[in-house]
Order: structure tokens, then sequence, then C-alpha cells
């Protein structure tokens, strides 16, 4: 069974294709250790020892057991020395060796349909448009329509995810004031709309990765808002002091802190740098992961007037 897996593994990439995240890949590597002799330990191991418990309670009871590629196996006690968790039948199925090419491809796709919500569906293939760095350069397209190219990385990528999809979805007439990108390199600076605002942009100072502004409805200008965002592929989230200088820069030009908002954009709620940056966001300010561009989280400060029963009602 083990050399028919890792043979079909070699060959065929199947599991990568088919689930598509770094963490369920791990799992599978993790079982091809675990299917070796137990003497023979790696001596350079991906995972950190004693690590065998968030491991498996990551990837395989969270991860692939909801997407049905692993079952548990009823009546094996807990001191067994027996294997609790097994491949699913049809998972198990796409491993074949007698499958490559145009059918392995075509196994996976009625895998994936039969078995994967459209939710994760989506989620696969905005993985895959957003998480390749195959391209010579990231092309985006802004909302009056420009194109602008940055060079090829996951910061480019994330920073074309928050332009074409976080703004269009969160904001009513969305404008890009501001965009840079790794050695703060200026991509675009929209230096009238700057001044219209009463905002100095200097490029020798802190900035954030991309400035949106929504300009509303409203022509009196009462829902205009600044959206300081920062792209995280590695590190540099809007902390606490990082919201207090970027808020400092907003008011010194006259700005309404009111019509402020600051965004951390990240690739993945799976991916190590939002576990990593999370304990470091700032209170009062927002969260946004391109794979899930129809969510956002708000970390909300406390508001008298805010109540959970009035959330709660108005998410339903």
């Amino acid at each position: 069974m083990f050399s028919l897996w890792r043979k079909a593994r070699r060959e065929n990439s199947a599991v990568s294709r088919l689930l598509g995240t770094t963490s369920l890949r791990f799992a599978l590597h993790g079982w091809q250790r675990m299917l070796s002799n137990k003497k023979k330990k790696p001596g350079n191991p991906w995972y950190a020892a004693n690590s065998r418990e968030p491991v498996r309670d990551e990837t395989i009871r969270t991860g692939l057991i909801p997407l049905q590629a692993v079952v548990v196996r009823q009546g094996i006690p807990t001191t067994s020395s027996k294997p609790t968790y097994a491949l699913q039948k049809g998972f198990s199925e796409l491993f074949s060796i007698n499958l490559y090419g145009d059918d392995l491809d075509a196994a996976i796709e009625n895998w994936q349909k039969r078995y994967l919500s459209k939710a994760a569906i989506t989620r696969l293939k905005l993985m895959k448009d957003y998480g390749s760095e195959d391209s010579e350069s990231v092309q985006i397209k802004f909302p009056d329509g420009a194109i602008r190219k940055l060079e090829p990385g996951p910061s480019s990528l994330i920073s074309k995810a928050v332009i074409e999809e976080f703004a269009p979805r969160f904001l009513k007439k969305p404008k890009v004031l501001w965009l840079s990108e790794s050695g703060n390199k200026v991509v675009a600076q929209d230096e009238a709309l700057a001044k219209a605002l009463g905002l100095q942009i200097d490029p020798s100072r802190t900035l954030p990765d991309i400035i949106l502004v929504d300009l509303g409805d409203d022509s009196s200008g009462l829902e205009i808002l600044v959206v300081f965002t920062e792209v995280v592929a590695s590190d540099g989230p809007i902390n606490r002091q990082r919201k207090e200088i970027l808020t400092t820069l907003a008011t010194e030009a006259g700005f309404d802190p009111e019509h402020l908002a600051f965004l951390t954009a990240f690739l993945d709620r799976s991916s190590q740098p939002f576990k990593k940056s999370i304990s470091e966001l700032a209170w009062g300010s927002y969260a946004w992961f391109s794979t899930e561009p129809d969510y956002i989280i708000d970390l909300r400060e406390h508001d008298e007037s805010v109540k959970l029963t009035s959330l709660s009602n108005r998410n339903k």
C-alpha cells in the first residue's frame, strides 16, 4: 500500500492539485513519514519536535476529515495500536498507478464536485489564481480601468486581490490613492485626489502598501473613507503602533479619524503569516483574505451603543 501510494504521489501529485493547501500537503507528507520504519528518524524533519498532536489536529481532524478525504475507523479503542484514520474509498482510488494524465484530471474533478462544497471549490480556484508566482509580472486592473504591473511575488498577488476583489465588494466608489511594492517602489500615486482630500503623500515617509479611498454616494463628502492597507505575505500587519502612526499622518492633514479605516490583507486564513500576525492586529482594524473575498474580520472596539444581540440580528 505504501509503495503504491508513494509512486502515485510522485508521478501524479494528485493530492497537491486536489486539495490545494500547504497544510494538507504536509499531512500527506507526514503520513509517508509515519508509515516508514519508526526506528529510522529523519535527520531534518519538516515538523517540530513534540508537534504530532497539533499536526494531527490541524491537518487531519480539521482539514482532511471535513473534506471527506479521510474517515475515522469505528470501534477502535483509543489505547489500540491499530490505525484510527483511513483514506476515504473514493479518495484513495485517486492514487491508482493506472490513473494519470487526462484520466487523473477528470477523476479529481469528479471527486471535487461530489465531495467538496461550492465554497471549497471557489477557495481552491482563488488559491490557484492568487497563489501562483509563475508569471513574469502581476497585472492589476484599477477601478477606473487603468492597468498597473507589479513584480511577481506573493505580496503583489495579495495587492491585486485587494484592488480587484476587496475594493468593489466593500467600498461604494473605490479609488486607488497609493500603491507601492517591495523596496518602497511607488507603482501608482493619485496626486490630484490626494490634493483634493488634503492628504500630503510623502514617499519618504513610512506609508502603507495601499491607500484606498471610498468617495461614497453622498455629494457632501460625509461618506468619504480612507482605507490604509498593509499587505502581509510574511510580516508587517497593522498593529497598534502602526495604526497610531497612520492616524497621525491623516489627522495632521486635517482628516477626521472617523473617516479612516485600517485593513491588513492576507492570502488565506490557514497561512502562516496570518497565524503569526493575529495577536498583533490592532483593535479597530480589519483583516481580509483573498481566498475568502466575501468575508471580513472586524476587530471591533467596545462601544456602549452596540450590543452583541444587535450584531447577531443584523447578520441573520
